[in-house]
């Protein structure tokens, strides 16, 4: 029989600490209900009692300073051994707890309904004690063991739904937030640090389960949780906060600076060992913060921010950085407010740039360059928000309204006899629209304009992306008669075999190869020269961007690029501005500027170029 009982110990124990309640912060779910039994019975102490082998801890506590008691003699042990109700009517009467630790305190009366699982076992009592002795009436005892239900309906609430995770077995978000809130109302302003863990990218993980299956993903989760369980200290708790996401807190005290380099140590071993250290990146964000002064949620948040940031650093541990924290914090806005912009009349424009034919100094074309006057942080540079754009299922939108906008405003010019031809962005995501032509053209049409008028550029690395699809559609754009134009060349990722075969009439070479041009023969003026070239004999126009000196102007002139734009001709301006200037500013009026080059002659810019079919 005791060897019965011994086991049937043994397996109470492992559900208690299953459960990872012991030691755990006070709650306010669990402190609702203790304060509710204390006063039911009107008495003034009250607790949610847990059974640990040799000691009896107290998860919640009404009017008691102490968080437990020993195991030896509490009332608590026998109710969580019986899994009965006990009342103590006089402890001082009873001869099994006159001489109890609570006896001794002053304790005379008690009552306790016990914490039972679904399985049986028994982890403790919820109970109430006071210093007179008394009875306790049959709706009491009825009331507490129905609070002892709702005790236990909340641990089993915490564990099965969002609080454990299946696979690593950890304790999840819910519960971290839940702790941490738990813990700053225990210990409000106390300085604490979080670590972040983050064993993989998002596409690492994607192909993992891509090339092996979501069961290799479960074991990679399971093999770092008791990897990361293992460098842990004994008392540190590990949560299982994303994905592939594992947070814990530092040891009290802990210095940031110095406990970063801890990290990176200790963890370098951990990446060398990996398993999966070669189709992963482990990268660790350090978060120090103040107990009650952050929301567990922008605590993580931020640690995760960090994470990120670590990945490029070497080490892969990184401190959180205010400054860079709000930078992100600042994408992500434009990225949920730029929605609403697509929707509103006045927050979204063009502007435009110039174009320069260098043979007869006229402008004969210009570049719509978006613009967004955000309604609380004013002026956004597009250098910030369309990267943003670009990776979302904004883009798509985003660009048909340039497009949109810019037929608007040519079909506006025309009639009032300004003939110019637009050129407008693709992204790379355009490319996979299944009727981009065909909104392009309908447009063309709304407008009455014809293809010629309009001109899309894109860039290398978006052709490239997926090649074939991109000549397909390229194709079909240049066989409805529109110009296309191969933008930023020179910076991509482009490959001759297919940049032979891109329908383009037009390469703007980019401003990087332009702005350190000078007569000097070095390294960049031989590149530029050679893609100018290149170019010439794929049958192409080259544009020449970012001009922005009249040596730069002269320079390109003279390599034997068709157009320019640049800063040194005009900066982007509005719709009205732009027609203005173009009246201002022709050929008359450009020769006498550019008479201040050598020799006064006009540049050597006769090439007229014809892509080849």
């Amino acid at each position: 029989m005791s060897s019965l009982l011994a086991d049937y110990e043994e397996v109470r124990l492992d559900a208690l600490v299953q459960l990872k309640l012991l030691d755990t912060p006070p709650s306010e779910s669990f402190d609702r209900i203790t304060r509710m039994a204390s006063l039911i019975f009107g008495l003034p102490v009250a607790a949610v009692s847990l059974t640990d082998r040799d000691r009896q801890w107290f998860k919640s506590r009404v009017g008691v300073d102490h968080c437990s008691i020993p195991r030896d003699g509490a009332p608590c042990a026998r109710v969580a051994e019986a899994g009965q109700p006990l009342i103590i009517e006089d402890m001082l009467a009873d001869a099994h707890y006159a001489e109890s630790v609570l006896a001794r305190a002053g304790t005379r009366f008690y009552a306790g309904a016990p914490l039972i699982t679904s399985e049986g076992y028994g982890l403790g009592a919820l109970c109430v004690l006071g210093t007179e002795p008394r009875q306790a009436a049959p709706a009491e005892l009825a009331a507490l063991v129905d609070l002892a239900a709702m005790v236990m309906a909340q641990i089993e609430l915490q564990h099965a739904f969002g609080r454990i995770d299946p696979v690593s077995g950890l304790p999840m978000r819910g519960q971290f937030r839940d702790d941490l809130l738990d813990l700053a109302r225990e210990r409000h302003g106390e300085r604490h640090i979080v670590v972040l863990v983050d064993i993989a990218r998002d596409e690492q993980i994607s192909r993992i389960s891509r090339a092996l299956g979501g069961a290799r993903v479960d074991d990679l989760i399971r093999e770092a949780a008791r990897s990361l369980r293992a460098a842990l200290d004994g008392d540190r708790r590990l949560y299982h906060v994303g994905a592939a996401q594992f947070a814990f807190l530092a040891p009290p005290g802990a210095n940031p600076d110095n406990y970063t380099a801890d990290l990176r140590s200790a963890f370098a071993a951990l990446r060398a060992s990996s398993p999966v250290r070669f189709v992963t990146s482990l990268a660790i964000g350090v978060r120090p913060f103040a107990l009650g002064e952050v929301s567990p949620d922008d605590l993580l948040r931020g640690a995760a921010a960090a994470a990120q940031d670590a990945r490029s650093v070497s080490g892969s541990v990184s401190l959180y950085s205010s400054s860079s924290d709000q930078a992100h914090q600042r994408q992500y806005v434009l990225m949920q407010d730029f929605g609403a912009a697509l929707a509103a009349s006045d927050q979204l424009r063009l502007v435009y740039q110039p174009r320069i034919n260098l043979a007869t100094r006229r402008c004969i074309g210009a570049e719509a360059l978006l613009r967004w006057r955000h309604p609380r942080l004013g002026d956004v540079s597009p250098a910030e928000f369309i990267p943003i754009i670009e990776q979302t299922s904004l883009a798509l939108p985003t660009t048909r309204w340039v497009l949109d906008a810019a037929m608007t405003q040519l079909s506006r010019w025309q009639h009032s006899g300004l003939a110019l031809r637009l050129s407008v962005n693709l992204s790379a995501v355009n490319l996979s629209e299944a009727d981009l032509v065909a909104h392009v053209q309908g447009g063309l049409l709304r407008a009455q304009l014809s293809p010629e008028q309009i001109e899309l550029e894109l860039t290398e690395s978006a052709i490239m992306e997926h090649p074939e699809q991109a000549i397909a559609v390229l194709r079909e754009l240049a066989a409805a008669g529109i110009c296309l134009a191969i933008d930023d060349f020179g910076t991509g990722q482009s490959s001759l075999a297919y940049l032979q075969q891109i329908p383009a009439q037009i390469v703007k070479i980019d401003q990087a190869f332009v702005r350190s041009l000078t007569r000097a023969a070095g390294a960049d003026y031989v590149l530029f020269e050679t893609m100018v070239a290149m170019a010439h004999k794929l049958g192409y126009r080259v544009v020449a961007e970012g001009v922005e000196t009249s040596s730069a102007a002269e320079i390109v002139a003279e390599l034997g690029c068709e157009e320019a734009q640049g800063y040194w001709f005009a900066r982007p301006m509005e719709s009205d501005a732009l027609a203005s200037w173009v009246r201002a500013h022709d050929g008359r009026r450009w020769a006498a500027r550019w008479a201040v080059w050598q020799g006064a002659s006009a540049p050597p810019c006769s090439r007229r170029k014809t892509r080849r079919p």
